[in-house]
């Protein structure tokens, strides 16, 4: 059984100027391997300097990634061809950004919004109105927002956090969105459109476009056309179509990619883009 103070033990040596010593440690935190992560996750949370916190989620990250690639392999292999499916291997990804995420208290979270904002829908026929009031739900009563301060936060792409912290991007927001409106069997999907992700409904008999980085409003696909013009993109109509679930799952690692890429954690985006092939070839 590991014990608190062989971890203290063996990162206070992690220090040490001597290769061989160094190279000891390695080799015992690889035999402890994922056993260990909860008395280092411990351990990092007393930690009072951000290097030395850092350096243990470094570690804790490496002891991980390799189960976290395993789960994440398996899931593409058994397909991802729904929202449920999406919204699993999504949280397989959130692993990457907090390697001791109990995944089930998340999806309880969106079990419960979904829960809160049913019964305003249950009794609204008309599709708009129930799709307005799910909008409305999510993006001012639950106050899911766009994050204008830190865009380029790695937690805006993670969907625990976004949950955790109500801000996240254009997508990480779409998906929010998405996966209260599957509990509810709402018909609301994203559009992989460049530069800025869309959601869309599409009922019956209603069909628009949603800005979820604008509290949820309705926007026409002329505004659309002059969003993608005014930055230069010649818009095409397959700008516009429903996005596939792989295509969120893909652009989703590449926002992560970039974002690590910014904070020059060089480590961490060669495991991405390792995640990110493996993806590619199940596209």
């Amino acid at each position: 059984m590991i014990k608190k103070k062989e971890i203290e033990s063996l990162l206070y040596l992690m220090d040490d100027p001597d290769p061989f010593v160094q190279e000891s440690v390695q080799q015992r935190f690889v035999e402890l391997g994922e056993s260990a992560v909860p008395l280092l996750d411990e351990y990092r949370v007393d930690l009072k300097q951000p290097a030395q916190k850092e350096k243990v989620s470094d570690l804790i990250h490496t002891l991980t990634f390799e189960g976290l690639q395993a789960d994440f392999v398996l899931q593409l292999e058994q397909g991802i061809k729904n929202r449920k499916d999406l919204e699993d291997i999504l949280f397989i990804l959130a692993r990457f950004g907090n390697p001791t995420l109990r995944t089930a208290s998340y999806k309880e979270r969106l079990d419960h919004f979904a829960e809160m904002v049913a019964p305003s829908i249950r009794y609204k026929l008309d599709e708009r109105k129930k799709a307005k009031q799910l909008f409305k739900f999510v993006f001012e009563d639950l106050n899911f927002r766009g994050d204008t301060e830190t865009y380029h936060n790695p937690a805006n792409c993670f969907l625990d956090q976004v949950i955790e912290r109500r801000v996240g991007l254009p997508i990480s927001l779409s998906q929010i969105a998405m996966f209260i409106a599957r509990r509810l069997d709402l018909p609301v999907f994203g559009v992989n459109m460049p530069i800025h992700f869309m959601l869309t409904f599409i009922g019956d008999k209603e069909e628009f476009l949603v800005d979820p980085y604008d509290k949820g409003a309705v926007v026409s696909y002329d505004q659309c056309y002059f969003f993608l013009k005014k930055n230069n993109i010649e818009p095409r109509p397959d700008f516009f179509q429903m996005a596939s679930d792989m295509d969120i799952l893909i652009r989703t690692i590449r926002n992560l990619i970039h974002s690590y890429e910014r904070q020059e954690q060089l480590h961490k985006v060669e495991d991405l883009k390792a995640l990110l092939s493996t993806a590619e070839l199940f596209e």
